[in-house]
């Protein structure tokens, strides 16, 4: 559509529309980044819930291998298996939220939400009922937050990952590293896109994973179950108001 405006429009006013464009993608670009700090923190705060409850990482499967490993190494098998039942579900989720964002369409984010924050809600319907075994919760947390990882993959042309923050770090660094060398940016979307500029956005994914842990070690302990239906609320509030034809970029 913008090309078509293009041909049509007298000289001059191509730099007009651009700038106009420009600005759209500026917009949703900043709407997509606080998005994904947002999904962050609710990413760390549910991990860190799963953490303190159950001795399991809900969506850090490094953390929940390394604990595979070592675990099953030292002759603990039923410790180790809870940490690789978590794996198992994450991947399956990862596998179904693929499958919920091709087939939804542009409603595929929403339906996202939605299916997290229902299966948050069945944790502490469990719990309430007095079916605490962890090895029905952690597999119910785990595959919800392999759902989640899919409801943002990308801010523009930089990939970001909502359920664990190591990837983040190591492109912070990177990121860093090419700004300080000037380095171009192939794929900038405008004057604006700079490897500064997204070192930034994956800090601030880093901190939102940070502050949902810390808000999550603070109430836990006190609330239990009961915390989780603080990011059910969110994700549900996102699932109905979700716009992706505004946001996505």
């Amino acid at each position: 559509m913008a090309d078509e405006l293009r041909k049509t429009m007298p000289a001059g006013g191509p730099s007009v529309l651009d700038r106009a464009v420009d600005r759209s993608l500026q917009t949703r670009t900043r709407n997509a980044e606080l998005l994904a700090a947002a999904l962050a923190t609710i990413a760390g705060f549910i991990d860190a819930y799963g953490f303190i409850t159950y001795g399991v990482y809900v969506s850090f499967m490094s953390g929940n291998t390394t604990q595979t490993g070592y675990l099953a190494g030292q002759g603990a098998f039923a410790a180790a298996a809870l940490s690789a039942l978590a794996i198992l579900f994450f991947v399956g989720g990862s596998f179904a939220g693929t499958l919920l964002t091709q087939c939804a369409g542009r409603q595929g984010r929403g339906v996202v939400f939605g299916a997290v924050a229902a299966a948050l809600t069945a944790v502490v319907v469990f719990w309430r009922l007095g079916f605490v075994d962890a090895g029905a919760h952690i597999p119910t947390i785990s595959f919800a937050m392999g759902i989640m990882n899919c409801a943002l993959s990308h801010v523009g042309a930089q990939p970001v990952s909502l359920a664990f923050v190591t990837g983040s770090l190591s492109r912070v660094g990177s990121s860093l590293a090419l700004a300080l060398t000037r380095a171009p940016l192939r794929d900038a979307r405008g004057p604006w896109d700079t490897h500064l500029r997204r070192a930034l956005l994956l800090a601030r994914v880093w901190v939102g994973f940070l502050a949902g842990a810390m808000l999550s070690g603070a109430a836990t302990p006190r609330y239990g179950a009961w915390v989780l239906l603080a990011p059910a609320l969110i994700l549900a509030v996102l699932a109905a108001f979700d716009r992706p034809e505004r946001d996505a970029v």
